[in-house]
């Protein structure tokens, strides 16, 4: 949890897309800037996650916060669309390595203590931290940028990165539990596992678009300055979709208890209240965006959750980083949404995505 909080507590957060515009980038720019970022995260999931797997989960969470901290370094001394990109490279490298082996070294941790079925309400609890956390960062954020400017911003977070990774080598690491899968010694072998099983085929596919969905909340600073809020308010405007959020995410371990149905009903709630917040254009719509994003990050952490469940314990960061590659790809749908038709397109990407979600955690199917 720690970990977790550390971090989130990077300044650069809540102001980078802010950073990109001033620094005198176009908003098309901006979008093609995150779109390099997926397709950095894309390219990198699957092989970090065999690395995890294979080599080490604690050492690949330790790298990535070193790589972070490199990206941050190239955006202050070097700002501008190259620098950016090149830090978003790097960037997208440690982000790979932590989505698949975060989770698999809390659920085999789990697992080890026979509490599997407690990792929901890790996993929401987790995932509640990491929105917390952006309340010390909003103010830290807004201290900074009035003190030094940007790039007093970059150097903390640089700082605040290499913290979390030293925090990192801390970290226990528990054997993989033993299953009947194949974990596979291979790229190809570990792909493999994470498309033999219907279910877990399914389920990966479910989680995978639902949770390219998040890919909005890289928008929500863009959103509350065009209802007009002032730069300097934007960081703690935005805050309240962060609470919303980590309020969602800590109820997800109840909401685990529901029938299945209950989560396309929920998701396609989320989808009509983000409508309703991208038609208003005042700065009280993002209280529906907020209660928007709250319900989608129930369903999201319910459903990794559920792939968890199902995935063979040797292959674990592996699987679970296929499931981030096709997050990748998902988010991608997104920029592509927001840049035809900003929320109200994302809105409707929103309930296109629920049938799937009905399809793919309709049942729990535990592999241990």
């Amino acid at each position: 949890m720690a970990w977790t909080a550390l971090s989130g507590l990077a300044p650069v957060y809540p102001l980078y897309a802010l950073l990109f515009l001033d620094t005198g980038l176009s908003a098309a720019q901006v979008s093609g800037l995150f779109a390099l970022w997926s397709v950095t995260g894309l390219l990198a999931e699957v092989p970090t996650g065999v690395l995890a797997d294979r080599w080490s989960r604690r050492g690949a969470l330790v790298l990535a916060g070193v790589l972070e901290a490199a990206g941050f370094v190239v955006w202050t001394v070097a700002p501008g669309l190259p620098g950016f990109a090149a830090g978003f490279v790097v960037w997208g490298v440690g982000g790979a390595l932590v989505s698949g082996a975060a989770e698999a070294l809390v659920y085999e941790g789990l697992a080890a203590a026979g509490a599997q079925d407690a990792f929901v309400r890790v996993r929401g609890a987790t995932t509640a931290t990491e929105l917390l956390v952006q309340v010390p960062t909003a103010v830290l954020a807004g201290a900074l940028v009035e003190a030094g400017g940007y790039a007093l911003v970059g150097w903390v977070s640089v700082g605040v990165c290499l913290a979390a990774a030293a925090l990192a080598t801390r970290f226990p690491e528990t054997a993989p539990t033993v299953d009947d899968g194949d974990g596979g010694g291979s790229l190809r072998s570990a792909v493999a596992e994470a498309l033999r099983r219907p279910s877990l085929r399914l389920a990966v596919v479910a989680v995978a678009l639902l949770g390219g969905l998040d890919a909005l909340e890289e928008y929500f600073p863009v959103m509350a300055r065009d209802r007009g809020v002032p730069t300097e308010f934007v960081p703690t405007a935005v805050l309240v979709v962060a609470l919303a959020g980590a309020a969602g995410a800590a109820l997800a371990g109840r909401l685990a208890r529901l029938p299945s149905r209950a989560l396309p009903a929920l998701l396609a709630l989320s989808a009509v209240l983000l409508a309703a917040g991208a038609l208003a254009g005042t700065a009280v719509a993002l209280a529906a965006v907020a209660l928007s994003y709250g319900l989608y990050l129930a369903v999201l952490v319910v459903g990794e959750a559920r792939l968890q469940e199902q995935v063979p314990g040797a292959a674990r960061a592996t699987v679970t980083s296929v499931a981030g590659l096709g997050i990748e790809l998902s988010a991608l749908l997104v920029f592509g949404a927001w840049a035809l038709g900003a929320a109200p397109a994302v809105a409707v990407l929103f309930l296109a995505v629920v049938p799937v979600v009905a399809l793919g955690l309709s049942a729990r199917v535990s592999s241990h």
